[in-house]
């Protein structure tokens, strides 16, 4: 009976010490010649990226529109100034010898084209100042709703280059004397509205980041075009600059949307005919932008008009995004959210005894 126990053991022990051969056999052919049946006998590898479309996804498209406040500010430090009854003030070259009675050469209009006046007649009954005895400064408030479309690229993440175009509904007020306003009468611009357009080149860097929200700084630099209202024969402009905080909440990976608070730093000189001197007028404005940016996704999307898989998955050896989820709401990588709160959860279900 012992002998037989013995035995019973002896082959037990040599069937595991067999098996384990056989396991450790099997490993080392793995590791050294791979699997004997390896798994992408039943799963295909992914296709590499399209390299064209990874291109694409790396542009974000801007749309964007708010409003403006345009501060418009006339230095005439160069002139004088001579206000009749009834009449729009005069400036003219505070050298001029005026003795006779009379101002030889002078202009009553001077914002977007000028109208010259010579050999006005002036009394001691008229208002007649110099900007050597006090500050001439015309002021006049402007209002905006621009239109802007922007492309850029995000460099690791974090950096932004790329450039826009921007079309500008703009009315301007009257320009009134900032000094003496009781006495030196306003000035209405000849027309009522206009239009502008801007080019612009967009630098930038994101500097904070908490959850979903982003905090980015940028500038735009460009060019604005002003419209055929100006007479851009006597208009000598520049660039402008305009610097801003950008407020982003990301809506998804593919879609943000953004309030931009921005200041604008730019201005134009108008040559006065018949004369050496010019007229400068700033233009610096404030803007509140809000808008929305969009990247083109990476992946296509799922050609099986079926499949309900709400994240990015594997067709074959293809990779494609949802069919289903909105590019507009955030994708967790686990699985989808088209529905993050539970339908019993939601406020018009929370007082009913089924809310299914």
């Amino acid at each position: 009976m012992i002998i037989r126990t013995a035995l019973l053991h002896s082959k037990k022990i040599f069937t595991v010490l067999v098996l384990l051969t056989i396991s450790m056999t099997i490993y080392a052919q793995e590791e050294s010649e791979g699997a004997a049946i390896p798994l992408d006998h039943f799963y295909a590898k992914p296709k590499g990226d399209n390299a064209f479309r990874k291109l694409l996804s790396k542009l974000h498209f801007g749309l964007s529109t708010g409003y403006g406040r345009t501060f418009y500010s006339q230095d005439l430090g160069d002139y004088a100034l001579l206000q009749q009854q009834d009449s729009t003030p005069l400036i003219f070259d505070k050298g001029v010898n005026i003795s006779g009675g009379s101002v030889p050469n002078g202009y009553r209009y001077w914002f977007n084209t000028v109208n010259q006046s010579d050999n006005v007649p002036y009394t001691g009954n008229d208002f007649l100042i110099s900007s050597d005895s006090a500050d001439l400064t015309f002021k006049a408030p402007g209002t905006s709703i621009p239109l802007t479309t922007t492309v850029h690229i995000e460099l690791m993440d974090k950096y932004k280059i790329g450039g826009g175009f921007q079309f500008e509904y703009h009315r301007v007020g009257q320009f009134k004397a900032v000094n003496f306003s009781d006495t030196v009468a306003s000035i209405t611009p000849n027309f009522g509205s206009t239009f502008f357009k801007r080019y612009f080149l967009i630098l930038g860097a994101k500097v904070y980041r908490y959850y979903e929200y982003t905090l980015a700084v940028d500038a735009q630099i460009g060019a604005y075009k002003l419209s055929s209202k100006f007479d851009k024969s006597l208009i000598d402009k520049g660039v402008y600059v305009n610097l801003g905080v950008t407020i982003e909440r990301e809506l998804s990976e593919y879609f943000t949307a953004f309030v931009r608070p921005s200041f604008d730093y730019k201005n134009y000189t108008i040559s006065l005919p018949e004369s050496s001197s010019s007229i400068n007028t700033s233009m610096n404005a404030l803007y509140i932008g809000l808008g929305v940016t969009y990247r083109i996704p990476e992946l296509r999307r799922c050609f099986l008009k079926q499949c309900t898989t709400q994240v990015n998955h594997q067709h074959g050896n293809g990779l494609y995004r949802s069919r289903i989820h909105p590019f507009y709401k955030k994708q967790n990588p686990h699985h989808g959210e088209n529905y993050p709160r539970l339908i019993k959860y939601k406020r018009k279900n929370r007082k009913k005894m089924d809310p299914y």
